[in-house]
């Protein structure tokens, strides 16, 4: 019988791909099926024993692909290894088992002297659904499905007493020191808490899966270095990639929804001992919304939710912060859209440096709080004698915002004798639905600076579109702001700014309302920004 023909383009495919490897004599990739190691892949059995023991056999063969053919893989803890690919097969589910007794549970959580700086969650990683510590060249790959559907969404805090700190003035119980399921120092046997788990790792590409109730976190890679995440779509219910203490990553071309907590969240936290920054990170090409959880795979982009846990709006959002103990540095941020969801956050509050952030091109739609908020604090969660925080040089350029609520306009504020340092506003537009008035003109916000940093900490604000407190060196250009209903408050509140420039500010104002509110400032030089004030 004759061989079949194959078509020359096949042909060339596989020389194309295994090419140098043939012309060296070295064996193609090897693959390990799940199946062959006894996975039935019928959403009852639990498929996790069958699945370690493939990526077991994979990494005693030196590295290989660990395949997962079309199915459901109800399973708890997937250990990975040194120099191994999942591969996630279309129509291919990873289902997180619930643990009960007598079916089985999670890894417990190793310990860790430094949990007492930040919340349960950021500080052990064997809890994970897919967990790796100490690894390299590791992949999650495929067009398949990781569902999280029996990780716990919620955990305790740090493992110290509760402070005064830690707990929002005008927020409510999210992120204080402890939780009423999980009092702080309680270790939850046998449950999972977060999808993927990754610390001290390097060589890590995450690309083409979606993902579907990530639990406490969706992705959390503390210590990663050389990550790439790639065309992920997630719909989770906390938050989706928190990317702690890691250098050089890459998120591109990401669908995020997460209605309850952050969409990407870069965080420098002390979980590792030492402060150690995130630093030359891209972010690009991505969508974050607040949708109701689950509806944006499904299509149906539901907006029945009205808040997240904290009682404010949705999340959904890109994020720095909180956890700011190492630094974040180099970072660039690009081509984003935000729907329903809350704004831009750059938050330094732990100690730490947020210094040298460009961020360009944004598009923003029903923005539940502040397009954009730039904050320096002194929450202080970590060793004793961490200097307060810094921020500066950050550049945010090109961002076109509508649809925003009023109560909160573009706010950078720092704290009485630590400015934020070197912030450049250009090419910005931003229209609020307006609805301000003259009594809210008048209010004075409080500092809160040991608070957990939210735009609500301060109240409804003076001012409806910009509002600057304790800053030095503000450079505003080529920005206008405007309401659909009419505001009583002034467009623009600066107090405390030392060394500011507004070229090109434009604002719609209403009647004799003045355009700028300025006091307590120096060195302000105003062009061709009609309003302005005749002298600071």
């Amino acid at each position: 019988m004759t061989a079949p023909r194959r078509h020359p383009l096949f042909c060339a495919l596989i020389l194309c791909v295994a090419g140098p490897a043939l012309a060296l004599g070295a064996a193609a990739p090897a693959i390990f099926d799940v199946r062959a190691f006894g996975a039935l892949g019928d959403g009852k059995a639990v498929d996790s024993p069958a699945v370690n023991r493939a990526i077991d056999a994979a990494a005693a063969a030196g590295g290989g692909t660990v395949r997962f053919p079309a199915g459901t893989y109800l399973c708890f803890s997937i250990r990975l290894r040194s120099n191994i690919a999942l591969y996630l097969d279309s129509g291919a589910t990873l289902l997180a088992a619930k643990p009960s007794p007598g079916f089985g549970g999670y890894d417990d959580a190793e310990p860790n002297p430094s949990d007492m700086y930040q919340d349960y969650g950021h500080s052990h990683w064997h809890t994970g659904f897919i967990w790796g510590v100490d690894l390299e060249n590791v992949s999650i790959l495929g067009p398949g499905m990781i569902d999280g559907a029996g990780l716990t969404r919620f955990g305790p805090g740090p493992r110290r007493p509760r402070q005064a700190n830690d707990t929002p003035l005008s927020l409510g119980p999210r992120r204080t020191a402890g939780n009423a399921e999980f009092p702080p120092g309680t270790q939850m046997a046998g449950q999972g808490d977060k999808a993927i788990a990754l610390r001290t790792c390097r060589n890590v590409i995450l690309r083409d899966f979606s993902m579907r109730r990530g639990g406490h976190f969706g992705i959390l890679a503390t210590g990663v270095d050389n990550l790439t995440i790639d065309n992920l779509k997630v719909d989770t219910n906390r938050d989706a990639f928190d990317i702690d203490c890691c250098a050089s990553v890459r998120i591109s071309n990401c669908t995020i929804n997460t209605p309850n907590d952050d969409a990407i969240c870069l965080k420098s936290s002390y979980a590792l001992g030492v402060a150690r920054p995130t630093e030359n990170v891209t972010i690009t090409g991505c969508q974050v919304s607040g949708f109701d959880e689950g509806t944006m795979l499904d299509g149906t982009f539901g907006r029945t939710q009205l808040a997240a846990p904290d009682r404010d709006g949705v999340t959904g959002r890109i994020k720095f912060g909180t956890e700011s103990n190492g630094g974040l540095k180099n970072v660039a941020i690009s081509n984003c859209v935000f729907i329903h969801c809350r704004g831009l956050a750059l938050e330094a509050v732990d100690g730490g440096v947020i210094e040298d952030i460009s961020v360009s091109n944004l598009t923003m739609r029903d923005i539940v709080n502040s397009p954009l908020f730039i904050r320096l604090g002194s929450r202080g969660r970590g060793p004793e004698g961490s200097p307060i925080s810094a921020v500066r040089r950050i550049s945010i350029s090109h961002v076109e915002a509508s649809d925003v609520d009023p109560r909160y306009p573009c706010l950078i504020a720092g704290i009485a004798g630590h400015p934020i340092e070197d912030v450049t506003l250009s090419d910005i537009h931003v229209l609020y639905r307006g609805g301000g008035t003259r009594e809210q003109a008048g209010v004075e916000p409080q500092e809160h600076d040991n608070s957990y940093p939210e735009p609500s900490m301060f109240g409804i604000l003076p001012s409806y579109g910009l509002f600057a407190r304790h800053v030095k060196n503000l450079a505003v250009d080529h920005v206008e702001v405007g309401f659909a209903a009419d505001d009583q408050r002034p467009a623009v509140a600066l107090t405390d700014i030392e060394a500011g420039t507004f070229d090109h500010v434009k604002a719609r104002r209403s009647g004799d309302v003045p355009v700028f509110f300025v006091r307590q400032s120096s060195g302000l030089v105003f062009r061709d920004s009609p309003g302005a004030p005749d002298a600071p």
